[in-house]
């Protein structure tokens, strides 16, 4: 089965959103943070199939914040990438490699 970004953080909420919602944000990011430094770690020294299960753990652990902000993940990202790189506004980017992103 597939999933967009919407369906995904979708079936995040159904889930887990009681137990996501009484750690709450700061408990959440806690989490979040724990599964960006194993990624980290997964980057220098893992299988392919370990490192693809931590971004997918990453991906999760970020719905799941956006889940008790209220934020729409999936227009989030159409609202800053969708036009095209959030700088120079052009697909492909063509900002200054010093330059943010």
């Amino acid at each position: 089965m597939s999933f967009t970004l919407g369906q995904l953080q979708q079936v995040i909420r159904e889930l887990y959103d009681t137990k996501d919602r009484r750690r709450g944000v700061e408990g959440t990011f806690m989490w979040f943070m724990e599964e960006v430094g194993e990624l980290s770690a997964a980057l220098r020294s893992s299988s392919r199939e370990e490192l693809a299960a931590e971004f997918a753990d990453v991906l999760a652990w970020l719905a799941t914040l956006a889940n008790i902000a209220e934020i729409d993940l999936e227009a989030a990202v159409q609202a800053k990438y969708g036009a095209g790189c959030p700088g120079c506004q052009r697909i492909p980017c063509r900002c200054d490699q010093a330059e943010k992103p």
